[in-house]
């Protein structure tokens, strides 16, 4: 967390007219919290406005924009309307400038190049939705996309829409056993994936991994397969089920109707990994998913038609989505890039960057954390271009923050922090370009959410005291419920405030106003008696400059209850374990006090990660502790865990 909230970015003269600041007028009033406060008081307003602002399309206008009779945990949006987020991400721009723009600029891990113009994207979408079509498939029905990230992940995306399909996004690293668990909750009708994908220069297999998990899925009647890999991987095809993706698409003309779906109508099945248990199944719609995704995205961070994003994920993510729709909606372009930031080089994510006009750049701060061990090479590359950095997925230290904003935004380029979740399709918290920028902070609520930072007991928090960030408002963006299971769609958000969301994070304002999010509420540390998120050692630990990433937990203490254990990874070239330990104990209880010397300071070459880069503490946790680790399908370095297996056994 920032010391006494150092300002380090101060909006200028070329944000006077941000989309944001459009937004406010356009609502009749002049600064954010003045939003905030009129949202509140009428909510409904607030939505109908927005959309009326973005100019979310419609086949059919809505008769209410909000119904609240079912209580704010079960709102109802655009009453009557039907709309379907192809209409507004593609469709729209048909027969305008932006059709015939370049929309998707490719990179393959090989180096392998590929661009489409909205015209070219747009005739791929209509042939795969024929193709869908052409099987009996369409509304209601659940099509699984288990592809790695190349044209045919958005093309399928919007092609399942556009017939009217539920997208259910899988990461594409998963093995068997994650998807035939949520093959099988799902009831999927169909699966789109390829026959492999290469990672950091081995071919892995997809379709016979698939092949796996469908023994076990008699639902799935279509499987539709890209070719990658070629000859470099085992692809298996049954007759009559599996179909090649070229294939399959050839017979279809370049273009094809849209489905006119309910604007409540699911268009997304997205699981979440749960804390313990089977992953859960978060619904969104189609109008839900565009008027949110445009509302933080194109307004509150600013993205339009001119500008080029780059974010690197996973179609199996939110973020997957979030680039897909924002991007369209805005009539901007997309860089999509198979593979990892550092490989086949380390400077791979800049020269990409540099080499394609990225004029906007999402980011997890664990990249940045990463990408710092290699030095200065960042400093050869030229981000003149860039104007917008968007932060999600942890906590940022003080270093990586300023590693950032110094060395590749020039100490000109905001870093929009944004914090929220799956189950809110974006944000419930962010930066933004009408109000100054401390190292890791947010302004506070994203439009329209009613965010706050409370206690256990429903009070708003003071400066300084640790408390859950929550959602005082209904939004459009909330997941509806839960797949077939709204008894813990209740449990999970609403049970601990009733009439509050609960997202499950720890949060913090200080004096000034700023806000900080400090960690997961079920990684909280009670360490003497006083509550602590994890972010804040972490941060101390970080501070000496001799680790790139720690995971701090707490461990059971015959004495205190509960001890520190800070699992680390030291930078290149550090060896002195004994000596690199007393550095770090020293920062920590330099920083928070004697009562927070770490009992064990354990030194690892990873952290267990998920493919969107959030550090997984309760898996170090359950490793270190014994416990069962739950849920680990998600992890994109599973043999992390293996090491520290090994580590926690040596020491015991």
């Amino acid at each position: 967390m920032a010391d006494n909230a150092r300002i380090e970015w101060t909006p200028g003269p070329e944000y006077e007219n941000c989309r944001l600041r459009q937004l406010l007028d356009f609502c009749g009033v002049a600064n954010m919290a003045a939003l905030h406060e009129k949202t509140s008081a009428d909510p409904a307003w607030f939505w109908d406005t927005a959309i009326k602002f973005l100019d979310v399309q419609f086949y059919e206008p809505y008769s209410e924009v909000l119904d609240l009779s079912g209580g704010i945990q079960h709102p109802k949006w655009c009453l009557g309307a039907k709309t379907n987020v192809v209409l507004n991400c593609l469709d729209k721009h048909r027969g305008t400038p932006v059709w015939d723009k370049i929309y998707l600029v490719w990179e393959g891990e090989d180096g392998e190049k590929r661009e489409f113009t909205y015209a070219e994207f747009d005739a791929e979408v209509c042939r795969f939705a024929g193709a869908l079509r052409a099987q009996g498939i369409g509304r209601g029905d659940v099509v699984a996309m288990y592809v790695p990230m190349i044209p045919e992940a958005m093309t399928s995306f919007f092609g399942i829409l556009k017939a009217g399909a539920i997208v259910l996004p899988l990461f594409s690293g998963f093995g068997p056993e994650p998807l035939r668990v949520r093959l099988g909750d799902s009831d999927a009708r169909a699966v789109v994936t390829a026959d492999g994908g290469p990672r950091r220069g081995a071919a892995s297999p997809m379709k016979s991994t698939l092949d796996e998990a469908l023994a076990d899925c008699p639902s799935v009647t279509d499987v539709f397969v890209v070719r990658r890999m070629g000859d470099a991987v085992d692809c298996p095809m049954m007759d009559g089920r599996d179909h090649w993706w070229d294939e399959a698409l050839a017979p279809h003309p370049a273009e094809a109707e849209t489905e006119r779906t309910d604007a409540e109508e699911i268009g997304f099945l997205v699981y979440t990994s749960g804390t313990t248990g089977k992953p859960k199944g978060v619904l969104m719609s189609h109008v839900g998913s565009v008027t949110k995704l445009a509302l933080d995205i194109c307004v509150s961070f600013d993205l339009g038609a001119d500008d080029r994003m780059m974010w690197i994920s996973d179609m199996g993510w939110v973020v997957g989505a979030l680039t897909a729709v924002s991007t369209s909606f805005a009539g901007g372009s997309l860089m999509l890039v198979e593979g990892t930031p550092d490989y086949p080089d380390s400077t791979r994510h800049w020269r990409v960057m540099q080499e394609n006009d990225v004029t906007f750049l999402g980011v997890a701060p664990t990249t940045i954390r990463g990408m710092m061990r290699y030095g200065d090479e960042v400093d050869d590359f030229d981000f003149s271009k860039l104007r917008v950095i968007a932060s999600t997925g942890e906590p940022w230290t003080d270093a990586a923050w300023l590693w950032l904003f110094e060395r590749v935004g020039d100490k000109r380029v905001p870093i929009l922090n944004y914090t929220g979740g799956t189950e809110c399709f974006g944000g419930i918290a962010s930066s933004n370009l009408l109000e100054p920028i401390t190292p890791g902070s947010f302004n506070g609520p994203m439009p329209g959410s009613g965010a706050d930072i409370i206690t256990a007991e429903g009070e708003k928090t003071k400066p300084g005291e640790l408390g859950e960030l929550v959602m005082t408002l209904p939004a459009i963006g909330n997941t509806r419920s839960l797949w077939r299971d709204d008894e813990r769609y209740m449990e999970s958000y609403w049970s601990m405030f009733g009439d509050k969301w609960r997202q499950g994070d720890w949060a913090m304002r200080d004096e000034e106003g700023f806000w900080y999010v400090l960690g997961r509420s079920d990684d909280t540390l009670n360490i003497s008696g006083k509550r602590t998120g994890p972010a804040e050692i972490e941060g101390a630990l970080m501070s000496t400059g001799s680790i790139s990433e720690a995971a701090v937990i707490g461990v059971p203490d015959p004495i205190k209850g509960t001890a520190l254990c800070c699992v680390c990874v030291p930078m290149p070239g550090i060896n002195d374990d004994e000596a690199l330990r007393g550095r770090l104990s020293a920062a920590v209880t330099d920083a928070l006090g004697r009562a927070y010397r770490p009992r064990d300071i354990l030194f690892v070459s990873d952290l267990p990660k998920t493919r969107n880069m959030k550090i997984m503490r309760r898996v170090v946790r359950s490793v270190i502790t014994g416990e069962p680790a739950g849920d680990l399908s998600s992890l994109v370095n599973p043999e992390t865990v293996d090491e520290l297996k090994a580590l926690t056994v040596k020491n015991n």
